[in-house]
């Protein structure tokens, strides 16, 4: 609750208006609703995370000239109740993606998880992908069989509602696992390059709205920063937001630093990446994971200075 929050010494709230579907435009009434309620509890409401993409954006497909237009109007509103940091992801079908929401570290304390061998096992034994097998060793495979194997009925159920159910890549409802299915098929035929050029039309019809605007757009990165369920991911490394700003070179155009995101990559260096690009960043999360030894791509949320990262450098 907010009067909670305020216990923490927090001056902000960064929050969404989730009700409202994706690609339909934020009345500036409902923005000035939520704003009233965080300003009475003593609050700044100054961050957006996050004014979604339609998935039609996201393949490019159909006429998309509504979509940019509502995305615009949608800004023009939060701009008009001084909300003018924007924080978006251009991630297919699905948003962040754990296996453990509750997962008891030795403090007593609950963190979230990702966990390889776990997703894996959901990937090729309770999704069934078509043609998971290709992205696997034949040793992931049999770790994940194990893995699978061993799972009651009650914890493959809580796995695929902890992977796929609610996320907020659908945050008005939930997925099946037909639904997901389905959802994923229609990327198929969508590979890195189509999706970094569907990134780039629809910053091209933002930004100079932006720009006029005085809003700053934050893409926050692919998480965890690497592709998975056979969709491609784009924005997940330093040479991945070179090559953004060369395409879209706007003021307007600026990241969401995810410390912890970029972090469960062991190849991106987050105070170099801090440093690089620095006046591109509108918005951070300072967020600590640790990286298992045997296995760099499952992770868990860690304390800001137990982590994998070197939280004090990159703040400073």
């Amino acid at each position: 609750t907010l009067p909670e929050i305020a216990q923490t010494g927090a001056t902000g709230i960064v929050t969404a208006l989730h009700e409202i579907s994706y690609g339909e435009v934020w009345p500036r009434e409902a923005i000035a609703a939520r704003r009233a309620m965080i300003e009475a509890a003593g609050f700044t409401w100054e961050v957006v995370e996050s004014l979604p993409i339609h998935e039609r954006i996201k393949r490019g497909e159909g006429d998309l000239a509504p979509l940019f237009a509502n995305y615009r109007d949608s800004m023009r509103n939060l701009a008009a109740e001084g909300v003018k940091v924007i924080c978006y992801n251009f991630m297919p079908v699905i948003d962040w993606t754990r296996t453990d929401l509750t997962y008891k570290l030795n403090t007593g304390a609950y963190a979230l998880r990702f966990d390889q061998t776990k997703f894996a096992a959901f990937d090729l034994y309770i999704l069934q992908r078509a043609d998971a097998d290709a992205d696997y060793t034949e040793t992931e495979i049999s770790q994940a069989r194990e893995a699978y194997q061993q799972m009651s009925p009650e914890e493959s159920e809580q796995l695929t509602h902890n992977i796929i159910a609610g996320l907020p890549g659908k945050m008005t409802d939930s997925y099946s696992l037909d639904d997901f299915k389905k959802a994923l098929a229609q990327y198929r035929h969508i590979g890195h390059a189509e999706l970094r050029d569907n990134l780039d039309r629809f910053l091209s019809h933002v930004l100079p709205k932006a720009e006029k605007l005085g809003v700053k757009l934050a893409i926050h990165p692919d998480d965890p920063p690497r592709d998975m369920f056979g969709l491609p991911r784009i924005i997940c490394t330093a040479d991945d937001l070179d090559r953004l700003f060369a395409q879209q070179p706007s003021s307007s155009n600026g990241i969401t630093l995810c410390v912890g995101t970029y972090g469960s990559r062991p190849d991106n260096d987050l105070p170099a990446m801090a440093r690089r690009f620095g006046s591109r960043i509108n918005f951070a999360h300072l967020r600590g994971v640790s990286r298992d030894k045997n296995e760099q791509r499952s992770f868990y949320e860690a304390n800001h200075l137990d982590s994998d990262i070197d939280m004090v450098s990159v703040i400073r």
